[in-house]
Formats: structure tokens, sequence, C-alpha cells
């Protein structure tokens, strides 16, 4: 049995309405390094792999844990965030002046839609989706920790609860929907385990760590 903890980064200055400059390039706040910092409280022992996100926030997220655990092994996978707006609307704006593109792009409901030709397709998020179920339940580590983010943690708990693979307009809608009802707060862990008899198990969102007691 392989067990997964699916972590989302800590509080990022997109997520505070904050003026960008790039999606990947976005940095925690205080309250979300403050929030990275209660992480390894949640851990009752060691994980054998934490895998990393190449984007800035889900990298600054870690590193408390990889400090609290080291020497430990670290990989960067392609678990970044679902960027379906093309990276240059975040060019010294906020998400509230994003908001205008956003509501396009999900009224549009084209699964192979690239926002200005750069953003990604809610088709290239499955795909991606897909990769990283296969190689995590093919990986020989049997605790894994992944510091990832908001939708494309929601776009893998909910692949792994529908079992749905396939970018169709009704997906992309399905997936909209699910969005909309499930919010998956900042640091917040969901425990998984895959089996090979059974289907996968998913525990609800932590957030027990962000409270510690004295």
């Amino acid at each position: 049995m392989i067990t997964v903890w699916l972590i989302r980064h800590g509080e990022s200055i997109s997520n505070a309405d904050l003026p960008t400059t790039d999606p990947a390039e976005s940095v925690l706040t205080e309250k979300g390094q403050q929030q990275a910092a209660y992480i390894p409280l949640a851990f009752a022992h060691k994980p054998d792999l934490i895998v990393v996100s190449p984007y800035v926030r889900a990298r600054q997220t870690a590193v408390p844990t990889i400090t609290h655990f080291s020497p430990i092994s670290v990989e960067e996978w392609p678990v970044h965030e679902f960027t379906y707006l093309a990276p240059q609307r975040y060019h010294n704006t906020t998400g509230s002046d994003r908001e205008p593109y956003a509501r396009a792009y999900w009224e549009r409901n084209d699964p192979q839609h690239k926002d200005d030709g750069r953003g990604e397709s809610f088709a290239e998020l499955l795909r991606r989706v897909r990769q990283t179920s296969a190689r995590l339940q093919a990986h020989p580590a049997e605790f894994i920790a992944i510091f990832s983010h908001g939708m494309f943690s929601r776009a893998l708990i909910w692949s792994l609860l529908t079992g749905i693979e396939e970018a169709t307009p009704e997906t992309m809608r399905r997936y909209g929907r699910f969005l909309e009802s499930v919010w998956m707060p900042n640091a917040a862990i969901c425990k998984i385990q895959f089996s090979e008899h059974h289907d996968p198990l998913l525990s609800g969102f932590i957030t027990a760590h962000l409270s510690p007691k004295g």
C-alpha cells in the first residue's frame, strides 16, 4: 500500500490578492511562511520521498519539512498549478484584475482551449493528472509527501473519486462545479492510500496542524 500526502502550498501573494509578475513566481506571504512552518507538525514519521512542484510558492512551502527531515529524498514533478490563463495575464495584476479573463475561460468550456495561445488547456491538465496518478501507484516508496497547488490537487482528487480521465466539455463542466463546491485551504493536507485490490481511499482536508497548541 502506498500512502500519499497531498499538501497545498501556504498563502501566496496571489491568494492575498496582491500584484504578481508570473504564475510560477508568486511567493509566500508572511502568513504563508508561518503555515509552511507548521506542516512538519502533522507528520508522525518521516516520509520516504518529498515531491515538489516547480512553482516557487510550493517549493517555499516544502522547505521547513525538507529541513525537518533532512537528509531526505526530494524530487521535482510536474504537479504545478493548473495555469489556464496565459502567463502574461499575471504581469502586475491581482486575482481580482484577472477575474474577467478567468470567468471567460470557464464560460467558453473548451477543454482544448489555450488562453492567448500560452495557457494550459483542461486536456493538458488531465494528462498531467493521469501521469501523476500512474507514477505514484508505480513508485517503490511507501510514503510520499507532495507539495502542490489547489486546483491541481483537486483535479487529482476529483479524478480519483470519479474515475474520469477524458477531457470533454461535460467533464470540464463537472470539474468546474467540483472546484466551486470543494475548497482546499492553504497548507491543508489530503491523505490518499493506493492499494492493488481496492479503490483509493481519501481523507478530508486536514488543517489541525495549522493551529498548534502550546
